[in-house]
């Protein structure tokens, strides 16, 4: 396979990245656009690379880091992501905003973050979690958990807790998810999809949005029902038992990029729960 085959499904990927990176539609493709005339230039960096992707990506940021292209801010073309991380961005400080883009946006596990940025995995984990607390102290707002297992429903409030965030409610049942959100109004929701009264979080949440938008993550111990490709799917949906650095992550993700929900019932466009 060709350099170019390799990375050509990679191009429009490190395209958002850049675009969201620099704040600029123009800069951020003039910066790609260097980073593969870097390529042509010298393609013998790609020859030896177990992993094209890391290696584009950690290439691109030699460029971005060492050239001036583009200052021009253009944000025709912008992805809702897009628009989201060019109005926050600036919420983080640079090295830790790499890494969480990278992870956020991009979706590089720790491993991958580690080696596009040329660090040890744990200075690529602490600069993630960096950029969380960063994002949190910029973005704090109130949750409500919808959870019926009590140390389950701890463990999640101390996690927010911890971000800098104030829970307002625990709710076990659809009944008390929906009037404890009607009367506080969050800023994020975090609901068990499976409540003690055998209702459904899901539903509780789409009677919720009924009102209004407001960001949700789903908790639940069976994912595969609600992964299947066919709308309405969750946009953030956490596996029990839930990984507090993944879920720190997730709660990050869906307040940078600032995504509201939205009934299952309403049109295509907003269907998805985002």
């Amino acid at each position: 396979m060709s350099i170019s085959q390799a990375i050509s499904s990679h191009i429009p990927y490190l395209r958002r990245f850049s675009r969201a990176l620099t704040g600029s539609q123009a800069g951020g493709d003039a910066y790609v656009l260097a980073t593969l005339e870097a390529i042509v230039a010298d393609p013998s960096a790609f020859e030896k690379e177990p992993d094209v992707r890391t290696a584009l990506y950690r290439l691109f940021l030699k460029v971005w880091s060492s050239v001036s292209v583009n200052d021009h801010v253009d944000d025709i073309g912008f992805s809702g992501d897009e628009v989201g991380a060019h109005r926050n961005l600036e919420a983080i400080t640079l090295r830790p905003r790499i890494a969480f883009l990278l992870s956020s946006l991009e979706g590089f596990n720790t491993a991958e973050v580690a080696a596009t940025l040329v660090c040890s995995i744990d200075e690529a984990a602490a600069l993630i979690d960096a950029a969380g607390k960063e994002i949190a102290n910029q973005i704090r707002t109130d949750v409500v958990i919808i959870e019926d297992e009590p140390f389950i429903a701890l463990d999640l409030q101390t996690l927010v807790e911890e971000q800098g965030h104030r829970v307002i409610a625990v709710a076990r049942t659809h009944r008390e998810a929906v009037e404890a959100v009607n009367k506080e109004r969050p800023g994020l929701i975090l609901a068990d999809i499976q409540l003690a009264d055998g209702s459904s979080g899901l539903e509780a949440v789409n009677e919720i949005l009924g009102s209004f938008s407001v960001p949700v993550i789903f908790i639940t111990a069976y994912p595969e029902r609600f992964l299947t490709g066919a709308p309405p799917e969750p946009a953030f949906l956490i596996t029990k038992p839930f990984g507090v650095d993944s879920l720190k992550a997730v709660i990050s993700q869906a307040l940078f990029f600032d995504r509201k929900s939205h009934r299952k019932d309403e049109p295509e466009s907003k269907s998805a729960l985002v």
